[in-house]
């Protein structure tokens, strides 16, 4: 038994999901003025994305405590997340923002951190558990 073969795995890295994008957008709402001064990120770029993650999280975690997942919808959570990764390491290079090392460092990480959920997402989708639920 893998760890993608438990019957709730997919459940748990929504969760996962809801949790990592819940702390960071509360976070880039509630700081976005002290974030600027040290990730060089415009507060007004950090407060916006901090408050897209608000509808996010609310279904993501929708669909996570539903009795049986929705395919069709983490399938959208997947495109949600790599569109949200792409776009991180487009901020970089777009010029948008002139990021200090730390700022650098805190959008690869949560990029990172989001490309990640999206393929454990698509791991669980592709359990057998996972394909006959929703």
């Amino acid at each position: 038994m893998t760890i993608t073969s438990h019957p709730n795995f997919l459940r748990y890295v929504l969760w996962s999901d809801v949790l990592a994008s819940g702390a960071t957008g509360l976070l880039m709402i509630a700081a976005a003025g002290v974030l600027e001064s040290f990730l060089g990120l415009p507060s007004t770029l950090t407060r916006e994305a901090g408050l897209i993650l608000v509808p996010y999280v609310a279904f993501v975690g929708f669909v996570a405590i539903s009795a049986e997942i929705n395919r069709a919808a983490v399938w959208a959570i997947i495109a949600a997340n790599a569109v949200w990764t792409i776009g991180s390491f487009g901020v970089l290079v777009s010029g948008v923002a002139a990021p200090t090392a730390l700022g650098y460092a805190f959008v690869i990480a949560q990029a990172l951190v989001v490309a990640i959920l999206a393929m454990l997402q698509y791991a669980g989708l592709r359990t057998p558990t996972a394909a006959q639920a929703g």
